[in-house]
Order: C-alpha cells, then sequence, then structure tokens
C-alpha cells in the first residue's frame, strides 16, 4: 500500500524557519511528482511547491524566495524548507504525490506561525 507520511511541524515565531519531511513508502517513487499543498482555517487547499523527478520546481508566488522544495530518492522523501515564515503561511501542510494520475495525499501536518 503506498502511503506518504509527514513530519516537521509545529509553532514558531515570525521570521523562523521549519524543515518539513515527507516520507513514501510502498513503491519506487522516482517518476512520481512529489508536492506540498497547505490548507488555512476556512480556506481551501493550495499548492505551495513541487518538484518533479528531474528536478524542475514550481511555487506558489506567496513563497516564492522562501520557500525551498527537495527531494532524495534514495530515501522516497520531499522536504519543504520553509524560511522567513509569516503569519500567513499558518495551515495544515499536506504532502502530495502523483504519477500518471495515481496519487495519494499525506495527513498533514501542522504549521503555526505566530505574530
Amino acid at each position: 500500500q503506498v502511503q506518504v507520511v509527514e513530519s516537521g511541524g509545529g509553532l514558531v515565531q515570525a521570521g523562523g524557519s521549519l524543515r518539513l519531511s515527507c516520507v513514501a513508502s510502498g513503491s519506487r517513487f522516482n517518476n512520481y511528482i512529489m508536492a506540498w499543498y497547505r490548507q488555512a482555517p476556512g480556506k481551501q487547499r493550495e499548492m505551495v511547491a513541487a518538484i518533479t523527478s528531474g528536478g524542475t520546481t514550481n511555487y506558489a508566488d506567496s513563497v516564492k524566495g522562501r520557500f525551498t522544495i527537495s527531494r532524495n530518492e534514495a530515501k522516497n522523501t520531499v522536504y519543504l524548507q520553509m524560511n522567513s515564515l509569516e503569519s500567513p503561511d499558518t495551515g495544515v501542510y499536506y504532502c502530495y504525490i502523483n504519477r500518471l494520475g495515481f496519487s495519494v495525499w499525506g495527513q498533514g501536518t501542522q504549521v503555526t506561525v505566530s505574530s
């Protein structure tokens, strides 16, 4: 069974940093797109960052220059380094993987940025 598990969320002051990790299991993931989404209270889930197997990245405009997505194929892991965090970054962050229409979501990890 394919699954992904996030870790690394927490409470941080504005201007601080966090690194999220997502470990995938149950298959080989070298051909999957791996991404991070987030959902703030009362808002729709939105894409934060994504990375292809070839290393091409895509970011939401709101996080460009502050967040960096990366992946370690050998560890089936995708990371999200978040710097200069702001209150609007608060939300539940979800790991998402996709290949040819097959997708899996993680359970999410809470990130709270205090001002």
